[in-house]
């Protein structure tokens, strides 16, 4: 089952946030903080919204997306910034179900396009990806400005 986040469940996506840097090799990156995810989820600014995957009532996975826009298109479009199922839960169709949840909204919210990334090195989730009927844009590669380099961007006014 796929249901809406609630605040209760910010220490649930906490959890997968983690257990989800561990599996890409980045714990040292990952900052996730109940406070600040209950606040960019709830607050009176959402940032972001959450979706779960339920087994038998038990949270086992989530995807989390945010809004981003399409000049191209003139359109908003959703960004799927994570989507995850712990591993020992993998295989019962969760990972499937919150793609096509997180689709749905896509669709309901008249956006034109879902995205989100992929690490090069994660066939698994490359080959799940592309049985969806995904694109991999080869052309592209995503570009990042954060802490310090962000702070002196910032700066260069």
């Amino acid at each position: 089952m796929i249901r809406r986040a609630t605040p209760a469940d910010v220490p649930h996506i906490v959890a997968c946030i983690r257990a989800l840097a561990d599996y890409e090799r980045l714990r040292h990156e990952c900052e996730a903080d109940e406070g600040k995810l209950r606040e960019h989820l709830f607050g009176a600014t959402p940032y972001c919204h959450a979706l779960i995957a339920e087994d038998d009532g038990v949270p086992v996975g989530f995807a989390l997306w945010h809004f981003a826009y399409s000049t191209f298109k003139a359109s908003p479009c959703l960004h799927l910034e994570d989507l995850f199922v712990f591993p020992e839960r993998r295989g019962k169709g969760h990972g499937l179900a919150l793609l096509r949840a997180v689709a749905a909204e896509a669709v309901q919210r008249g956006c034109a396009r879902l995205g989100w990334n992929v690490l090069d090195w994660n066939e698994s989730a490359i080959r799940f990806y592309q049985a969806q009927g995904a694109e991999l844009l080869p052309d592209w590669r995503t570009c990042r400005l954060a802490g310090a380099a962000l702070q002196r961007a910032a700066s260069l006014s």
